[in-house]
């Protein structure tokens, strides 16, 4: 759970964007001596963190969103704390609040840091001395603060409009490579690293299709087009591991993580494959409400965690309940096990997070310039780190949450200290004891529901298989829905896996599922190749005609 990973390829990017976008609506309350009105930029500061990972036609869309659902958020919570002083509404809000973040984020697919942001922001604010004349003021200065941040985020387009389209290529390069090296392995090898083969053929398919999640979602171009061959390279190897050539994929990605031309391979992608792209982005995407709906457990394990974690610091007597909801809305994962490794890394987070503020402190109380300035290196430390290992960036979280409180006052570090210690014990346990008394019993329906995606998926791929002629497009597109379906099963099982309290799981089932799709796909490659070769020899008997 503590073990350190490997920093993402683009830690760097949240990292200096949040410090961009969050530098200077904070130095300008600085120089105005109105650095009590931080809570309200920061709100839409921190929506730079978000969707990094989108080519940047559809981050325009989903950072909008971002900085009008923060600002949704944060004009309810400002409301209600206008409106009544009576704490268990406050908390009662903030936890209903927090559920529909958690279920929104999820379902939309948001990407980190998801809920938390939102969360942190709202339910602050209901704890915000607030009157309704200052409703728009304040709502104003989060909107404009947000329009910058959208402006941060779209910034890079400008020198590398493809950027996020090739990093994602790179990854499902690297990663297919990966696959394909570790089935080239000798057969001892295999057999005592199975399940590690498994995980990372997982986390090839998985990487090749965000790869075409990502492309889907980009701006169609000569570019698109190169980078959608690339994949094709990649989701090939996928399949056929045994015809793969490893380093080639690696110099593919190379490359691509470059400043270069797409690099283009040397046994071009027929018009066929392509063309399945096409045919798949006049598919019927999934509605909102159906991935809402099995959500459910999910929000209501956040809701009633998140109150409940309320309602017990507001019993202790702790002067800030909304640290146990927030942390108890932190917890929330796909299932029980992840959540308690969640817990865990977020208490240990938060208790060297309060050594650390300990330590900073002294350094903040110098100058109110010291304070913003420290923040900044906090927030930049936070998102350097935390790809690492969530408690990691919570080390850095924790003290500057801390030194926000200050922003408006000075603060005794010693009751600060107490109190998120508290806060945070309060918040872990009882979100915890939530999430085992709220069941996800929905979690095997889904997983038989992805069971039988994948079966349809696959005799469809293989009625296609039998057909001579198929419809041109018709064969690659569902190729990619098969991928596509294998990929939700195997996220679907492991989630229900890391369940308790539930019928038995179809283990049997969703491995022959498994084998079977990926025999269906490599069955695809080699229809590919047989059809790339009969092709090639007409085109030789015209030239010799």
């Amino acid at each position: 759970m503590l073990r350190l990973g490997r920093p993402s390829d683009i830690w760097f990017k949240p990292a200096l964007s949040v410090v961009a976008a969050v530098a200077p609506p904070n130095l300008a309350l600085l120089a105005l001596g109105r650095l009590d009105l931080a809570l309200y930029t920061m709100a839409g500061s921190l929506c730079a963190l978000y969707a990094h990972n989108r080519p940047y036609a559809a981050r325009a869309r989903v950072l909008a969103g971002v900085v009008l659902g923060m600002t949704g958020g944060l004009a309810l919570a400002l409301l209600t704390a206008a409106l009544t002083d009576d704490a268990v509404v406050l908390v009662t809000v903030g936890a209903l609040l927090a559920a529909a973040q958690k279920v929104l984020c999820d379902a939309t697919r948001l990407g980190p840091p998801g809920n938390v942001v939102l969360t942190f922001i709202s339910s602050a604010a209901l704890f915000a001395p607030q009157t309704p004349g200052q409703l728009p003021g304040h709502l104003g200065l989060a909107l404009a603060a947000g329009t910058w941040a959208w402006l941060i985020g779209m910034a890079p387009g400008l020198l590398r409009p493809h950027g996020p389209e090739r990093r994602a290529t790179a990854h499902a390069l690297t990663t297919a490579a990966a696959a394909a090296a570790a089935a080239d392995a000798d057969a001892d090898a295999v057999r005592a690293d199975c399940a590690g083969r498994d995980r990372t053929r997982a986390a090839a398919a998985a990487a090749v299709h965000a790869a075409w999640q990502t492309l889907l979602s980009a701006r169609p171009g000569a570019s698109r087009r190169d980078l959608e061959r690339l994949v094709v390279r990649a989701e090939t190897a996928l399949a056929a591991p045994a015809d793969a050539d490893p380093a080639r994929l690696r110099d593919w990605a190379r490359e691509l993580r470059g400043t270069g031309p797409v690099p283009s391979p040397d046994d071009l992608v027929d018009d066929d494959e392509l063309l399945g792209i096409d045919v798949e982005l006049a598919v019927t995407r999934t509605s909102l409400r159906c991935r809402l709906g099995p959500l459910a457990p999910i929000a209501a394990r956040t809701a009633i965690g998140c109150g409940l974690a309320g309602y017990a610091s507001l019993a202790l007597g702790v002067g800030r309940p909304y640290w146990a909801l927030v942390t108890a809305a932190s917890l929330y994962q796909a299932n029980v096990t992840l959540t308690w490794n969640r817990g865990v890394q977020r208490v240990v987070g938060n208790i060297v997070g309060v050594l650390a503020f300990a330590a900073l402190v002294p350094l903040a109380h110098l100058a109110p310039a010291a304070l913003v300035l420290v923040c900044l290196a906090l927030n930049f430390g936070a998102e350097a780190l935390i790809s690492r290992n969530y408690w990691l960036g919570s080390v850095c979280v924790t003290p500057m949450a801390l030194l926000i409180t200050e922003f408006a006052r000075a603060q005794d570090p010693a009751r600060l200290v107490t109190e998120r210690l508290a806060d945070t014990a309060v918040g872990a346990v009882v979100g915890f004891a939530a999430a085992i008394a709220v069941t996800n019993r929905r979690a095997g329906d889904r997983l038989e529901d992805a069971l039988t995606a994948v079966e349809r998926a696959g005799e469809h791929t293989a009625r296609l298989l039998a057909d001579r002629q198929p419809t041109p497009g018709a064969l690659e597109s569902a190729r990619r829905a098969l991928a596509g379906a294998l990929v939700e099963l195997r996220a679907t099982a492991d989630a229900a896996s890391g369940e308790w309290w539930q019928r038995a799981l179809p283990e049997e089932r969703v491995v022959t599922a498994e084998q079977s799709g990926h025999r269906t796909l490599a069955a695809t490659v080699r229809r590919r190749g047989l059809l790339l070769d009969r092709d090639a020899k007409a085109r030789a008997e015209d030239v010799r005609g």
